[in-house]
């Protein structure tokens, strides 16, 4: 009977030590994850495991000591997550596509803790909305964005496709205005030593599109005076000065902007079309920002979007053919496909309605030809998008928007142009794509549609709050190597 008791004891034991232990445990599990919000020691790949309000997240602490940023650990998932970055919006269950993924905007804008800090240099109106036909009264600067009927629209034809300069610069103008509803990506700050950022405001493409040209006696066009006006500028500036221009942005998106001052102002970002027209050395996709155009057709609502059955036109291309250098290849592939069942492939500009044509013709096909032109980018590709018509890039030397967060294989088709100019090669590539793979594309399209809109007051995920973050990734290298190269200037 003695025996048979002390055998027990040890179980008894074991049993209550196994609950203490376990209490223990969890205890210190919810400890360590308290703590993971000001503290990095737990490895990221375990708290990917660790299921927060239902949904797996980390957190990533952001060393500047600002607002922490919540991401997706798996990018190739759709999720829903909440940003902390984001302005209210009027409905609190509306929903955007921002990266591939959903965001759900329920948390307030706190303009103190901005991605981006951004000093505007007050240029005079002749260098930005003077361009456009604004006068302000005496010593004003900017129009007023308080009201849109008050923003002098931008010119419109295909000077539109080049509008980066107008959009980024509404945007912080308007990033102080409370009523303005608008993210905090980035927020216009009035001391320079308080910005992460310079922003040069030089409509440099409307400049090229309207005043490149001489008018009467003029022996200096306007262009280049304004040009030769804004490096005088800005060389001379302590901001400048301080950073080598490094930390500068500056847009000149027609590929024949900027040209007389693009070699004396290289140290800078810039934020261009593709580098078709610029030396290695001042301009890279290192220290620069590949924006997308403007689309000029409409953008087509997903619910009113044809699917694979509704599009009767297998490749559509309309626009320019004769085109030098890398776009002689245009020229190849009309002889190529011009008599091809199925396929429009036509001479199109947009006089004559050409534009409405053209988003007519891209909303019934199911592929839409992008051929390098004179450079290798054009807006046909995000023409091709917001139509959601599958595009089909044929441009070796192609730079394309946003690409470290997109994926444009989900929703493009791309050919080398050796290989296109084949002949039976691309058709049958295409006939041979299911119609269950195309639709696959076609559903992608509908969801990163946004990221290429341009608009004011911007939103969550589009082309404007796409640009900034991009400048984003870009500027921390730049105050990285700064930061360094001071290390001993004060000793």
């Amino acid at each position: 009977m003695s025996d048979k008791s002390m055998s027990m004891v040890p179980s008894r034991f074991i049993c209550c030590l196994m609950i203490i232990s376990m209490f223990l445990l969890v205890f210190s599990s919810l400890f360590l994850l308290h703590l993971t919000t000001n503290h990095s020691f737990i490895p990221r790949s375990v708290l990917e495991l660790i299921p927060l309000n239902n949904t797996s997240l980390y957190f990533k602490p952001n060393n500047s000591n600002r607002e922490q940023n919540i991401f997706p650990p798996f990018p190739s998932q759709p999720l829903i997550i909440q940003s902390q970055r984001e302005c209210p919006v009027s409905n609190s269950s509306q929903k955007t596509s921002y990266v591939g993924h959903q965001r759900n905007m329920t948390l307030a804008c706190h303009k103190t803790n901005p991605l981006l800090r951004v000093f505007m240099y007050e240029l005079p109106p002749e260098f930005h909305f003077g361009l456009l036909g604004w006068k302000g009264s005496v010593n004003q600067t900017w129009p007023n964005v308080n009201n849109p009927k008050h923003i002098p629209p931008y010119a419109g034809g295909l000077n539109l496709q080049h509008s980066v300069e107008y959009w980024l610069t509404l945007d912080l103008l308007s990033s102080n205005i409370a009523k303005v509803n608008r993210p905090c990506t980035a927020i216009r700050v009035h001391n320079s030593s308080q910005a992460d950022l310079i922003f040069v405001p030089f409509f440099s493409s409307l400049s090229y599109n309207r005043h490149s040209k001489l008018h009467g006696k003029e022996k200096v066009s306007i262009n280049k005076m304004l040009q030769d006006r804004l490096v005088q500028f800005l060389l001379g500036r302590e901001e400048w000065k301080r950073s080598g221009g490094k930390d500068h942005l500056i847009v000149a998106h027609h590929p024949n902007s900027l040209l007389a001052a693009r070699r004396k102002l290289g140290s800078a970002m810039f934020v261009l079309a593709d580098f078709g027209r610029y030396s290695f050395e001042i301009a890279n996709i290192e220290k620069d920002i590949i924006a997308p155009y403007r689309h000029l057709v409409v953008t087509i609502p997903r619910a009113e979007s044809a699917s694979y059955d509704e599009r009767s036109t297998l490749l559509y291309f309309q626009g320019a053919i004769y085109r030098k250098d890398g776009g002689a290849i245009r020229q190849e592939l009309y002889y190529l496909l011009k008599d091809e069942k199925d396929v429009h492939f036509a001479f199109g500009s947009i006089k004559r309605n050409g534009i409405n044509q053209a988003g007519q013709g891209m909303a019934v096909s199911k592929f839409c030809l992008n051929i390098a032109g004179d450079t290798p980018s054009s807006n046909r590709l995000f023409d091709a998008i917001v139509s959601h018509c599958v595009p089909v890039i044929i441009s070796d030397e192609i730079e394309l928007p946003f690409e470290d967060v997109l994926d444009y294989s989900e929703f493009s088709l791309f050919f080398r142009a050796s290989d296109a100019v084949r002949k039976g090669y691309l058709l049958n590539l295409l006939h041979s794509i299911k119609p269950e793979q195309w639709t696959k594309m076609w559903n992608r399209l509908k969801e990163i549609t946004q990221h290429f809109e341009y608009q004011y007051p911007s939103q969550p995920g589009d082309a404007v709050n796409m640009i900034w973050e991009e400048v984003s990734h870009k500027i921390s290298l730049v105050q990285f190597n700064l930061h360094r190269k001071n290390r001993y200037q004060r000793s």
